[in-house]
Protein backbone atom coordinates (compact mmCIF):
# COMPACT_ATOMS: atom_id res chain seq x y z
CA UNK A 1 0.00 0.00 0.00
CA UNK A 2 1.07 3.28 -1.09
CA UNK A 3 1.99 5.68 1.75
CA UNK A 4 -0.47 7.91 3.29
CA UNK A 5 -1.32 11.26 5.32
CA UNK A 6 -3.43 10.85 7.72
CA UNK A 7 -5.26 13.10 9.68
CA UNK A 8 -6.26 11.67 13.62
CA UNK A 9 -9.18 14.33 15.20
CA UNK A 10 -9.89 13.71 18.91
CA UNK A 11 -11.11 15.64 22.18
CA UNK A 12 -9.00 13.11 24.25
CA UNK A 13 -4.92 13.76 24.34
CA UNK A 14 -2.51 14.00 26.65
CA UNK A 15 -1.78 14.38 29.04
CA UNK A 16 -4.93 12.38 29.84
CA UNK A 17 -4.25 8.64 29.68
CA UNK A 18 -7.44 6.28 28.55
CA UNK A 19 -8.42 3.81 26.07
CA UNK A 20 -8.75 6.72 23.35
CA UNK A 21 -5.12 8.17 23.78
CA UNK A 22 -3.81 4.74 23.84
CA UNK A 23 -5.35 3.87 21.03
CA UNK A 24 -4.32 7.03 18.62
CA UNK A 25 -0.74 6.52 20.01
CA UNK A 26 -0.45 3.43 19.28
CA UNK A 27 -1.96 3.57 15.67
CA UNK A 28 0.20 6.90 14.65
CA UNK A 29 3.41 4.84 15.94
CA UNK A 30 2.97 1.69 14.15
CA UNK A 31 1.78 3.73 10.99
CA UNK A 32 4.16 6.07 10.76
CA UNK A 33 6.73 3.20 11.54
CA UNK A 34 5.11 1.78 8.06
CA UNK A 35 6.24 5.58 6.19
CA UNK A 36 2.81 6.21 6.37
CA UNK A 37 2.40 10.03 8.23
CA UNK A 38 -0.28 10.51 11.05
CA UNK A 39 -1.14 14.60 11.57
CA UNK A 40 -3.36 15.07 15.07
CA UNK A 41 -5.72 17.30 15.77
CA UNK A 42 -6.59 17.58 19.07
CA UNK A 43 -8.34 19.59 22.24
CA UNK A 44 -6.12 21.03 24.76
CA UNK A 45 -6.41 23.03 27.69
CA UNK A 46 -2.98 24.00 27.74
CA UNK A 47 -3.17 26.24 24.23
CA UNK A 48 -1.93 25.59 20.94
CA UNK A 49 1.39 24.33 21.51
CA UNK A 50 2.31 21.62 19.19
CA UNK A 51 4.55 20.69 16.49
CA UNK A 52 4.46 20.18 12.83
CA UNK A 53 2.26 17.01 12.95
CA UNK A 54 0.22 17.99 16.18
CA UNK A 55 -1.90 21.28 15.81
CA UNK A 56 -4.04 21.77 19.52
CA UNK A 57 -6.69 23.79 20.11
CA UNK A 58 -7.71 25.73 23.28
CA UNK A 59 -10.03 24.62 25.27
CA UNK A 60 -12.36 25.03 28.61
CA UNK A 61 -11.84 22.15 30.95
CA UNK A 62 -14.31 19.81 32.42
CA UNK A 63 -14.91 20.35 35.64
CA UNK A 64 -16.38 16.83 36.45
CA UNK A 65 -12.76 15.74 34.74
CA UNK A 66 -10.33 18.39 34.60
CA UNK A 67 -7.84 16.55 32.56
CA UNK A 68 -10.47 16.37 29.06
CA UNK A 69 -11.06 19.79 27.78
CA UNK A 70 -14.14 20.94 24.91
CA UNK A 71 -12.31 22.79 22.74
CA UNK A 72 -13.65 26.31 21.94
CA UNK A 73 -13.70 26.93 17.87
CA UNK A 74 -11.67 24.47 16.29
CA UNK A 75 -13.31 25.02 13.01
CA UNK A 76 -10.44 26.44 10.80
CA UNK A 77 -8.69 22.75 10.39
CA UNK A 78 -9.83 22.24 7.37
CA UNK A 79 -7.59 25.17 5.82
CA UNK A 80 -4.62 23.08 7.30
CA UNK A 81 -5.37 19.58 5.19
CA UNK A 82 -4.97 20.97 1.95
CA UNK A 83 -1.50 21.97 2.57
CA UNK A 84 -0.73 18.25 4.31
CA UNK A 85 -2.13 16.63 1.69
CA UNK A 86 -4.63 14.33 3.46
CA UNK A 87 -5.72 11.72 2.20
CA UNK A 88 -7.73 9.96 5.29
CA UNK A 89 -9.34 11.48 8.21
CA UNK A 90 -9.98 9.56 11.04
CA UNK A 91 -11.91 11.19 13.95
CA UNK A 92 -11.78 9.39 18.02
CA UNK A 93 -14.60 11.17 19.48
CA UNK A 94 -17.88 12.46 18.01
CA UNK A 95 -17.68 15.85 19.73
CA UNK A 96 -16.36 19.11 19.23
CA UNK A 97 -12.72 17.76 17.37
CA UNK A 98 -15.06 15.04 15.92
CA UNK A 99 -17.87 17.61 14.30
CA UNK A 100 -14.63 19.38 12.94
CA UNK A 101 -13.32 16.20 11.36
CA UNK A 102 -16.86 15.65 9.75
CA UNK A 103 -16.93 19.67 8.74
CA UNK A 104 -13.17 18.97 6.90
CA UNK A 105 -14.51 16.18 5.23
CA UNK A 106 -17.45 17.46 3.77
CA UNK A 107 -15.76 20.95 2.95
CA UNK A 108 -12.50 19.44 1.14
CA UNK A 109 -13.99 16.37 0.01
CA UNK A 110 -12.01 13.35 1.91
CA UNK A 111 -12.96 9.76 2.86
CA UNK A 112 -13.63 9.94 6.43
CA UNK A 113 -13.74 7.17 8.94
CA UNK A 114 -14.57 7.48 13.16
CA UNK A 115 -14.01 5.00 15.56
CA UNK A 116 -16.71 4.35 18.09
CA UNK A 117 -14.63 4.32 21.50
CA UNK A 118 -17.55 5.07 24.48
CA UNK A 119 -20.66 4.55 25.08
CA UNK A 120 -21.44 8.15 25.15
CA UNK A 121 -25.27 7.53 25.60
CA UNK A 122 -25.18 5.42 28.95
CA UNK A 123 -27.21 6.55 31.61
CA UNK A 124 -24.21 6.97 34.42
CA UNK A 125 -21.89 8.92 31.76
CA UNK A 126 -25.13 11.78 30.99
CA UNK A 127 -25.72 12.06 34.46
CA UNK A 128 -22.21 12.32 35.98
CA UNK A 129 -20.56 14.30 32.70
CA UNK A 130 -23.26 16.36 31.54
CA UNK A 131 -25.20 19.48 32.22
CA UNK A 132 -26.15 19.88 35.57
CA UNK A 133 -29.23 21.43 34.88
CA UNK A 134 -32.47 19.06 34.71
CA UNK A 135 -33.79 20.33 31.77
CA UNK A 136 -30.52 20.48 29.74
CA UNK A 137 -29.88 16.93 31.22
CA UNK A 138 -33.72 15.66 30.18
CA UNK A 139 -32.51 17.49 26.54
CA UNK A 140 -29.22 15.47 26.29
CA UNK A 141 -30.71 12.16 27.21
CA UNK A 142 -33.25 12.97 24.39
CA UNK A 143 -31.28 13.91 21.83
CA UNK A 144 -28.00 12.42 22.39
CA UNK A 145 -28.25 9.41 20.25
CA UNK A 146 -30.46 11.08 17.67
CA UNK A 147 -26.93 13.20 17.38
CA UNK A 148 -24.59 10.34 17.61
CA UNK A 149 -26.52 8.25 14.65
CA UNK A 150 -26.31 11.44 12.61
CA UNK A 151 -22.38 11.85 13.32
CA UNK A 152 -21.96 8.33 12.66
CA UNK A 153 -24.10 7.75 9.49
CA UNK A 154 -22.60 10.45 7.72
CA UNK A 155 -18.53 8.76 7.66
CA UNK A 156 -17.97 6.84 5.19
CA UNK A 157 -17.13 4.04 7.84
CA UNK A 158 -17.36 3.54 11.56
CA UNK A 159 -15.19 1.44 13.41
CA UNK A 160 -16.18 -0.55 16.10
CA UNK A 161 -13.45 -1.91 18.65
CA UNK A 162 -15.25 -5.24 18.98
CA UNK A 163 -17.39 -7.30 17.24
CA UNK A 164 -20.44 -6.98 20.33
CA UNK A 165 -20.05 -3.17 19.34
CA UNK A 166 -20.47 -3.82 15.99
CA UNK A 167 -23.76 -5.69 16.72
CA UNK A 168 -24.74 -2.66 19.15
CA UNK A 169 -24.39 -0.22 16.20
CA UNK A 170 -26.13 -2.09 13.63
CA UNK A 171 -29.05 -2.83 15.72
CA UNK A 172 -29.13 1.21 16.23
CA UNK A 173 -29.12 1.92 12.55
CA UNK A 174 -25.20 2.85 12.05
CA UNK A 175 -25.07 0.31 8.96
CA UNK A 176 -21.45 1.09 7.62
CA UNK A 177 -19.23 -0.84 10.33
CA UNK A 178 -15.63 -2.47 10.29
CA UNK A 179 -14.47 -3.89 13.44
CA UNK A 180 -10.96 -3.31 14.18
CA UNK A 181 -9.46 -3.69 17.69
CA UNK A 182 -7.36 -0.94 19.61
CA UNK A 183 -4.43 -2.15 20.37
CA UNK A 184 -1.88 -3.08 23.27
CA UNK A 185 1.87 -2.59 23.07
CA UNK A 186 2.94 -6.01 24.00
CA UNK A 187 6.71 -5.33 23.57
CA UNK A 188 5.95 -2.35 26.44
CA UNK A 189 3.30 -4.44 28.45
CA UNK A 190 5.54 -7.63 29.49
CA UNK A 191 5.47 -10.61 31.95
CA UNK A 192 8.94 -9.61 31.92
CA UNK A 193 8.54 -6.20 33.52
CA UNK A 194 9.03 -6.03 36.81
CA UNK A 195 6.74 -4.71 39.24
CA UNK A 196 9.22 -5.21 42.52
CA UNK A 197 9.05 -1.51 43.11
CA UNK A 198 5.73 -0.49 42.91
CA UNK A 199 4.98 -3.09 46.01
CA UNK A 200 7.59 -1.72 47.84
CA UNK A 201 6.22 2.01 47.72
CA UNK A 202 2.55 0.65 47.82
CA UNK A 203 3.88 -0.54 51.02
CA UNK A 204 2.45 -4.34 49.73
CA UNK A 205 4.47 -7.21 51.49
CA UNK A 206 5.92 -10.28 49.39
CA UNK A 207 3.50 -12.73 50.90
CA UNK A 208 0.41 -9.99 49.94
CA UNK A 209 -1.83 -10.39 47.03
CA UNK A 210 -2.46 -7.30 45.45
CA UNK A 211 -5.72 -6.86 42.58
CA UNK A 212 -5.66 -4.10 40.71
CA UNK A 213 -8.02 -1.71 38.78
CA UNK A 214 -6.84 1.17 36.89
CA UNK A 215 -9.22 3.40 34.47
CA UNK A 216 -11.59 6.57 35.64
CA UNK A 217 -13.09 6.61 38.98
CA UNK A 218 -16.25 6.79 38.19
CA UNK A 219 -19.77 5.97 38.15
CA UNK A 220 -20.00 3.99 35.25
CA UNK A 221 -16.78 2.10 35.92
CA UNK A 222 -19.00 0.73 38.88
CA UNK A 223 -16.00 0.05 41.21
CA UNK A 224 -18.44 -0.12 43.97
CA UNK A 225 -18.78 -3.83 42.96
CA UNK A 226 -15.03 -4.09 43.70
CA UNK A 227 -14.97 -2.70 46.66
CA UNK A 228 -17.71 -4.54 48.10
CA UNK A 229 -16.13 -7.57 47.15
CA UNK A 230 -12.61 -6.23 49.05
CA UNK A 231 -15.00 -5.94 52.13
CA UNK A 232 -15.90 -9.89 51.60
CA UNK A 233 -12.33 -11.08 51.17
CA UNK A 234 -10.96 -9.26 54.12
CA UNK A 235 -12.99 -11.29 56.49
CA UNK A 236 -11.76 -14.55 54.88
CA UNK A 237 -8.48 -13.25 53.62
CA UNK A 238 -5.76 -10.98 55.28
CA UNK A 239 -3.24 -10.81 52.80
CA UNK A 240 -4.88 -8.68 49.88
CA UNK A 241 -4.75 -5.56 49.03
CA UNK A 242 -6.37 -3.58 46.16
CA UNK A 243 -5.10 -0.56 44.57
CA UNK A 244 -7.22 1.75 42.18
CA UNK A 245 -5.23 3.82 39.93
CA UNK A 246 -6.28 6.70 37.84
CA UNK A 247 -8.97 10.18 38.60
CA UNK A 248 -12.57 11.19 37.84
CA UNK A 249 -15.15 12.57 39.28
CA UNK A 250 -16.44 9.83 41.71
CA UNK A 251 -12.30 9.79 43.34
CA UNK A 252 -13.78 10.92 46.72
CA UNK A 253 -17.27 8.76 46.70
CA UNK A 254 -15.08 5.88 46.58
CA UNK A 255 -12.96 6.42 49.01
CA UNK A 256 -15.81 7.69 51.30
CA UNK A 257 -17.43 3.91 50.29
CA UNK A 258 -13.69 2.51 50.76
CA UNK A 259 -14.10 4.12 54.69
CA UNK A 260 -17.94 2.97 54.95
CA UNK A 261 -17.15 -0.33 54.03
CA UNK A 262 -14.15 -0.69 56.98
CA UNK A 263 -11.61 -1.52 53.97
CA UNK A 264 -9.57 2.04 53.93
CA UNK A 265 -6.59 0.10 55.21
CA UNK A 266 -7.09 -2.45 52.09
CA UNK A 267 -7.43 -0.21 49.38
CA UNK A 268 -4.58 2.40 47.88
CA UNK A 269 -5.98 5.18 45.55
CA UNK A 270 -2.78 6.33 43.71
CA UNK A 271 -4.95 8.99 41.61
CA UNK A 272 -3.27 10.15 38.29
CA UNK A 273 -0.80 7.61 36.73
CA UNK A 274 2.09 8.14 34.30
CA UNK A 275 2.72 6.35 31.26
CA UNK A 276 6.20 5.54 32.27
CA UNK A 277 4.46 3.77 35.58
CA UNK A 278 2.16 1.93 33.82
CA UNK A 279 3.79 -1.40 32.70
CA UNK A 280 5.55 -1.14 36.28
CA UNK A 281 1.96 -0.83 38.37
CA UNK A 282 0.59 -3.93 36.02
CA UNK A 283 3.85 -5.99 37.06
CA UNK A 284 3.02 -5.52 40.75
CA UNK A 285 -0.52 -7.02 40.66
CA UNK A 286 -1.24 -10.57 41.03
CA UNK A 287 -4.55 -10.08 39.48
CA UNK A 288 -6.60 -7.39 36.90
CA UNK A 289 -10.36 -6.25 38.10
CA UNK A 290 -12.92 -4.36 35.83
CA UNK A 291 -16.38 -4.16 37.47
CA UNK A 292 -17.44 -2.15 34.60
CA UNK A 293 -20.41 -2.53 32.02
CA UNK A 294 -19.31 0.02 30.30
CA UNK A 295 -16.58 -1.31 28.12
CA UNK A 296 -16.38 -1.17 24.33
CA UNK A 297 -13.43 -3.30 24.49
CA UNK A 298 -11.28 -3.09 27.80
CA UNK A 299 -7.79 -1.75 26.30
CA UNK A 300 -6.40 -1.91 30.45
CA UNK A 301 -7.52 -5.52 30.89
CA UNK A 302 -5.57 -6.53 27.51
CA UNK A 303 -2.37 -4.32 29.01
CA UNK A 304 -3.18 -6.44 32.21
CA UNK A 305 -2.85 -9.45 30.24
CA UNK A 306 0.10 -8.84 28.21
CA UNK A 307 1.46 -8.27 31.57
CA UNK A 308 0.94 -11.65 32.17
CA UNK A 309 -2.43 -10.77 34.55
CA UNK A 310 -5.38 -12.64 35.05
CA UNK A 311 -8.22 -10.42 34.71
CA UNK A 312 -11.67 -10.70 36.44
CA UNK A 313 -14.62 -8.97 34.69
CA UNK A 314 -17.98 -8.19 34.24
CA UNK A 315 -19.59 -10.78 31.53
CA UNK A 316 -21.17 -8.08 29.69
CA UNK A 317 -20.71 -6.16 26.19
CA UNK A 318 -17.19 -6.32 25.37
CA UNK A 319 -15.90 -7.88 27.95
CA UNK A 320 -17.99 -11.41 27.68
CA UNK A 321 -16.09 -11.32 24.44
CA UNK A 322 -12.64 -10.95 25.75
CA UNK A 323 -12.50 -12.66 29.00
CA UNK A 324 -12.25 -16.52 28.79
CA UNK A 325 -12.92 -18.36 32.13
CA UNK A 326 -10.22 -20.20 32.68
CA UNK A 327 -7.74 -19.25 30.01
CA UNK A 328 -7.46 -15.78 30.67
CA UNK A 329 -9.37 -14.67 33.62
CA UNK A 330 -12.84 -15.47 34.99
CA UNK A 331 -16.59 -13.29 34.35
CA UNK A 332 -18.43 -12.49 36.75
CA UNK A 333 -22.73 -12.08 36.88
CA UNK A 334 -22.37 -7.79 36.29
CA UNK A 335 -23.39 -6.02 39.76
CA UNK A 336 -22.72 -8.82 42.06
CA UNK A 337 -20.07 -8.40 44.58
CA UNK A 338 -20.12 -11.92 46.06
CA UNK A 339 -19.83 -13.17 42.61
CA UNK A 340 -16.64 -11.05 42.01
CA UNK A 341 -15.01 -11.53 45.33
CA UNK A 342 -15.29 -15.19 44.37
CA UNK A 343 -13.78 -14.95 41.31
CA UNK A 344 -11.09 -12.46 42.38
CA UNK A 345 -10.14 -15.62 44.96
CA UNK A 346 -10.18 -18.02 42.25
CA UNK A 347 -7.80 -16.55 40.32
CA UNK A 348 -5.58 -15.19 43.22
CA UNK A 349 -5.10 -18.89 44.32
CA UNK A 350 -3.59 -20.34 41.27
CA UNK A 351 -2.87 -17.32 39.27
CA UNK A 352 -0.04 -18.49 37.22
CA UNK A 353 -2.10 -20.68 35.39
CA UNK A 354 -3.84 -17.86 33.36
CA UNK A 355 -0.56 -16.53 32.58
CA UNK A 356 -0.16 -18.39 29.28
CA UNK A 357 -3.54 -17.51 28.47
CA UNK A 358 -3.45 -14.23 29.09
CA UNK A 359 -0.48 -13.41 27.26
CA UNK A 360 -1.58 -15.67 24.40
CA UNK A 361 -4.79 -13.32 24.26
CA UNK A 362 -2.78 -9.92 24.62
CA UNK A 363 -0.61 -11.25 21.00
CA UNK A 364 -3.52 -11.19 19.13
CA UNK A 365 -4.59 -8.00 19.70
CA UNK A 366 -0.63 -6.45 18.93
CA UNK A 367 0.14 -4.00 17.64
CA UNK A 368 0.89 -4.87 14.50
CA UNK A 369 -1.76 -7.48 13.64
CA UNK A 370 -4.75 -4.72 14.83
CA UNK A 371 -2.49 -1.68 12.22
CA UNK A 372 -2.98 -4.50 9.75
CA UNK A 373 -6.84 -4.57 9.71
CA UNK A 374 -6.79 -0.85 10.39
CA UNK A 375 -4.63 -0.52 6.75
CA UNK A 376 -7.03 -2.81 5.43
CA UNK A 377 -10.12 -0.61 6.38
CA UNK A 378 -8.37 2.57 4.98
CA UNK A 379 -7.90 0.44 1.70
CA UNK A 380 -11.67 -0.38 1.51
CA UNK A 381 -13.27 2.85 1.75
CA UNK A 382 -10.23 4.75 0.02
CA UNK A 383 -11.44 2.29 -2.89
CA UNK A 384 -14.59 3.01 -2.62
CA UNK A 385 -13.98 6.73 -2.73
CA UNK A 386 -12.61 6.51 -6.02
CA UNK A 387 -14.86 4.73 -7.60
CA UNK A 388 -17.98 7.21 -5.77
Amino acid sequence: MESLNIAFYSDSYLPAVDGVVSSMLNFRNELERRGHTVYTFASSRFGKKGNSRLFLYPGTKLKAYPQYSVAIFPYNSFMKLNSLRIDMIHSHTPFMMGFSALMAAKIGRYPHVSTFHTLINNRSVIEQYYPKNRNLKRFTSKYLWKYTKFFYNRCNRTIAPSRTIESFLKRHGIAETSVVPNSVDVKRFSPRVSGGGIRKALGIKERERMVLYLGRASMEKRLDVMLKACKVLSKKEKGIKFVIGGTGPSEHHYMSLARRLGIADRVAFMGFVDGKTLPHLYAAADAFCMPSTFETQGVVCLEAMASGKPVVGADYMALRELIKNGRNGEKFAPGDYTSCARKIEKVLNDSRAYTKGAVSTAAEFSVERTTDRLLDTYKDVLGNWAIN
